[in-house]
């Protein structure tokens, strides 16, 4: 049912779980498993102009290099293939594009499952994504009771441009 399935990584702890059912899922359909990490850039455009961007990217991409490697960490515990991506900009949008450029059957991402106010002032982005992406994602709530994992499936926006 599934031949590449794509994780993306915030490079929290919490990461690690979502990754473990990708893993699990690539494992048990003999999947491709990839991995992406967004640089959200845009995060740091109300710094200073003397701050040093070079610097800032440098750190960016060495978080996204470290979080990517959590991820190769979880993932070597299962018998699947893991290809990691570094890529820049706004991290639902270039989830989405990607995921839809590359041909995958599946997103998998961890979601906190906040509801009202906290949802409405802090946006979601596994949110922005279900809601525009073509390629189903399957959603792993984090931040509950590790024994009881919660996952949520969704078909994205079939048909929308």
């Amino acid at each position: 049912m599934y031949d590449r399935i794509l994780v993306p990584t915030d490079g929290s702890a919490e990461t690690a779980r979502v990754v473990e059912h990708a893993a699990e899922l690539a494992e048990a359909h003999g999947a491709e498993l990839h991995a992406i990490y967004v640089v959200n850039s845009a995060t740091f455009a109300s710094l200073p102009m003397e701050t040093s961007w070079e610097g800032i990217n440098d750190m960016l991409q060495e978080e996204g290099e470290s979080a990517l490697e959590d991820v190769r960490r979880v993932a070597d515990r299962y018998d699947v293939s893991l290809t990691t991506h570094l890529v820049e900009g706004p991290p639902n949008r270039e989830i989405v594009r990607y995921a839809e450029q590359g041909g995958f059957d599946l997103i998998v991402m961890g979601t906190h499952g906040r509801g009202g106010i906290d949802r409405l002032l802090l946006g979601s982005v596994a949110e922005r994504v279900v809601r525009a992406s073509t390629v189903p994602v399957l959603t792993v709530r984090v931040g509950t009771d590790e024994n009881s994992p919660k996952t949520e499936a969704s078909e994205g926006a079939k048909g929308s441009s």
